[in-house]
């Protein structure tokens, strides 16, 4: 790899399991992010919210539908990453923190990725068909989110809202899978769902602005950096309130109110505390975001109680 693990300028990790790989397994393992599973958690966790939103669906059948979910996760988002270093192999040459990338090295070639990708595809539509139609429907028809999503940077300054779109397309999933159809809650959790990841992944995205601008390559992250707590803050907001539009449309139980006060506050203090001008900080508040999710699945969870 040209980019050392060592370097602060890449969140690449080539220690650890990955250095136990085959050598010709590794590039593929990190084309596949999965030195970083902080995405896989990211486009698992709104899944899990569409999975514990909807009532009088049996204990035995969420926990299916959980377990399809996070293999499932593991599984698209890999696919979701080869699709997006296809797309942006000569541009993440030019950003310090995507260089090392295997398609942006040379360390795979593009026939090598698009093999990759089809095994991907295969693994993930043999996860698919064991869902309802409703559910394969809509994954099915998430592809082409995930195919158009690499492009939106070069069109749009609103990438990371394309991103909302396509990451958060587990949460009407995930209700669709257990409850068979779909509803206004489950319109406004998704609603939630894009803003949550509008905001953490402009977060994310204040590492690159400097590369970004040299290349002219555009963000949401550069379109806001001088109003980043405020912009941030108001994607949070949004974010509680469509999550409680949710939650009373689905007639929650009492419990999911008080529960929701811990991610409230998860969020709070990373809209209060995000600095464009340190990307130490972003990326640990970008990977902190499984906390805050984690904290929003305990509250449906919760709020399954005494319905």
């Amino acid at each position: 790899m040209s980019v050392s693990a060592s370097s602060p300028h890449t969140d690449i990790k080539v220690t650890g399991w990955i250095s136990r790989l085959p050598p010709s397994l590794r590039p593929y393992a990190l084309l596949a992010r999965l030195d970083r599973p902080i995405g896989t958690w990211l486009l698992f966790l709104p899944g899990v919210w569409g999975i514990l939103l909807p009532h009088d669906v049996a204990v035995a059948e969420r926990v299916r539908l959980i377990i399809l979910f996070g293999v499932g996760s593991l599984v698209m988002r890999a696919a979701g990453c080869v699709v997006n270093d296809m797309w942006d192999r000569d541009i993440d040459r030019q950003v310090a923190r995507t260089a090392g990338r295997p398609l942006a090295s040379g360390a795979l070639s593009m026939r090598h990725a698009a093999l990759f990708l089809l095994l991907l595809l295969l693994i993930g539509l043999g996860i698919l068909v064991q869902l309802n139609g409703l559910s394969c429907l809509l994954g099915v028809s998430s592809l082409l989110l995930v195919a158009l999503y690499p492009l939106a940077k070069r069109f749009t300054w609103w990438p990371q809202l394309v991103m909302g779109f396509t990451f958060g397309f587990g949460a009407p999933m995930g209700y669709a899978a257990a409850a068979g159809y779909l509803s206004w809650a489950q319109a406004a959790l998704y609603g939630a769902t894009i803003l949550w990841q509008l905001g953490f992944d402009t977060i994310y995205g204040f590492q690159d602005m400097e590369d970004d601008a040299r290349i002219g390559v555009k963000s949401t992250s550069r379109l806001w950096a001088s109003r980043a707590r405020g912009f941030i803050g108001t994607c949070y907001a949004g974010m509680v309130v469509l999550l409680a539009v949710a939650g009373a449309l689905a007639g929650v139980g009492l419990l999911f109110w008080p529960a929701l006060l811990l991610p409230i506050a998860l969020l709070a203090l990373q809209a209060g505390s995000v600095n464009p001008a340190d990307p130490a900080l972003c990326l640990r508040q970008f990977r902190f975001s499984r906390e805050i999710g984690l904290a929003v699945a305990l509250a449906l969870l919760v709020g399954l109680v005494a319905v």
